[in-house]
């Protein structure tokens, strides 16, 4: 018996040294983010320690989109293993057949929050879509007079000075909109499913257009233009504003009826390493890795282990967009009404944008 298990032990042994040196010895995996403060806090928190403790090596890359990665898929030329995207455009690129279902085999979110993980894609944060503010020109989040809505943002009478909003890409672009026009947050996505409020919407966005200074591209674009006061207010992503306050930007923002999202890790159609890349998704979604991600920018874990895991202060929790006291006062991003009408959204921004 004991010769079984002495032979036992060592098929194993043999068996795992195989493994580990297969899997540090395969080819890396292209894993594509977003640049600025968002991708250096994923390289800190996530990528790195997911990277050594699986063995699995990572090439980094910028410039993350489901534009590109439906580019890819449609030209047969995928060279991307694992994007990371916003919600809503995962949606639109699974319907539009861009993406692989994830293995959930392999990767494990029995302890993910209910809704932050879908067929296509796995949660890896949670953020919210704000409206930002320069505090000398407006005051402090909360105070009196300072701006507390949608409709404050469009006020340029009551709040004169510049904007700045989204360029070339409807997501979280139209429900504002929406939202300034007076439309109750929980009917937003009721009205923009018809071509109506579609056109309301972007007919809003119209009428602010001679105030918005830039139309902003990127994360790292929204948080310099706080940080060099070039415009007065803004929208964008809370955890960018709150590293540019790190920075000395004069910027506050309000969650009250900010949009509630979630960003995630989906794997394009014919991704060339689909299995190691799958193993890779598995231990990045781990509780150990999300605990640390606040540190470095206030985005909340979609692993809720990872709350219980973080050494976090409570001041920095309850900051987070997904604490139970911010929630409320947001509205969750619908996927549903992405999947089925971003396409003929975005075509209708554009023809805003070229305006």
């Amino acid at each position: 018996m004991k010769a079984f298990e002495r032979l036992g032990i060592g098929i194993l042994s043999i068996s795992l040294l195989a493994f580990s040196f297969q899997t540090a010895s395969a080819e890396p995996i292209t894993v594509v983010s977003w640049g600025g403060s968002y991708g250096k806090a994923q390289d800190r928190a996530l990528f790195t320690d997911a990277s050594n403790h699986s063995g699995i090596a990572i090439n980094r890359e910028s410039g993350a989109s489901m534009t590109k990665t439906c580019l890819q898929v449609q030209s047969g030329s995928v060279t991307w293993d694992l994007v990371v995207t916003g919600s809503g455009g995962a949606a639109a690129a699974a319907a539009d057949g861009c993406l692989e279902k994830i293995d959930y085999s392999v990767v494990d979110v029995s302890d993910f929050y209910p809704g932050l993980y879908t067929d296509y894609c796995v949660g890896s944060d949670v953020f919210a879509t704000v409206m930002a503010w320069n505090t000398d020109k407006y005051g402090e989040p909360g105070s009196p007079g300072a701006p507390s809505s949608w409709a404050d943002f469009w006020d340029v009478k009551k709040f004169p000075g510049t904007r700045a909003y989204r360029a070339n890409n409807v997501d979280g672009a139209l429900e504002p909109a929406l939202m300034a026009d007076g439309v109750p947050p929980e009917k937003v996505y009721e009205v923009l499913a018809t071509p109506e409020g579609k056109r309301r919407a972007i007919n809003k966005i119209r009428e602010l257009k001679p105030h918005i200074a830039v139309f902003w591209g990127s994360g790292a674009q929204q948080a310099q233009l706080m940080k060099d006061a070039e415009v007065d207010m803004s929208t964008g992503w809370n955890g960018r504003f709150d590293n540019a306050k790190k920075d000395g930007a004069k910027v506050g923002y309000t969650f009250n009826q900010a949009l509630l999202d979630y960003d995630c890790f989906a794997m394009p159609k014919g991704a060339p390493n689909k299995e190691v890349a799958m193993r890779f998704l598995a231990e990045v979604s781990k509780p150990q890795y999300q605990a640390n991600l606040p540190f470095y920018i206030t985005y909340g874990p979609t692993n809720r282990k990872a709350y219980e895991m973080t050494k976090a202060p409570k001041e920095l929790i309850e900051s987070l967009p997904s604490h139970p006291k911010n929630v409320p006062l947001m509205l969750p991003v619908s996927l549903d009404w992405y999947a089925k009408h971003k396409n003929e959204a975005l075509e209708l921004y554009m023809e805003l944008m070229s305006e």
